[in-house]
């Protein structure tokens, strides 16, 4: 990205100093005898030391690179929430797994707990 900035920039630097600048003075003499000096500056960019076919082409080289860019950066998204996605349903199913560990753990428990509770209240019985 810095290169196509660089780039860009190496143009415009480029097409400003292209510029040739002309001054024309010129005096003129009115009927009451005082002279008018009048001044015209003239810019001009001379064709001939820019290449537009090399500006076009560089525009081009531009563009496919900031379009690749693009896509990279596309498909890497698109990657990141494909596996986000398969984290959260590892996740879910852990979740679930572990839920369904806890409730068989609790239901021998509570088992456990009224098993002994029978033989507790034979033992009072007898």
């Amino acid at each position: 990205m810095k290169k196509q900035i660089l780039a860009a920039a190496v143009v415009a630097v480029l097409a400003v100093s292209c510029t040739k600048s002309t001054t024309k003075t010129e005096q003129v003499e009115n009927a009451d005898g005082s002279v008018t000096t009048t001044t015209t500056t003239v810019s001009e960019t001379p064709s001939a030391l820019i290449d537009t076919t090399k500006i076009d082409k560089a525009k081009e080289d531009v563009k496919t690179k900031v379009d690749a860019a693009g896509n990279k950066i596309d498909d890497a998204a698109q990657k990141a929430k494909e596996d986000i996605n398969k984290a959260g349903k590892d996740l879910k199913a852990g979740a679930q797994e572990v839920g369904q560990d806890v409730k068989n753990a609790a239901a021998k428990g509570a088992a456990k707990v009224e098993e002994g509770a029978k033989k507790l209240k034979e033992d009072l019985n007898k």
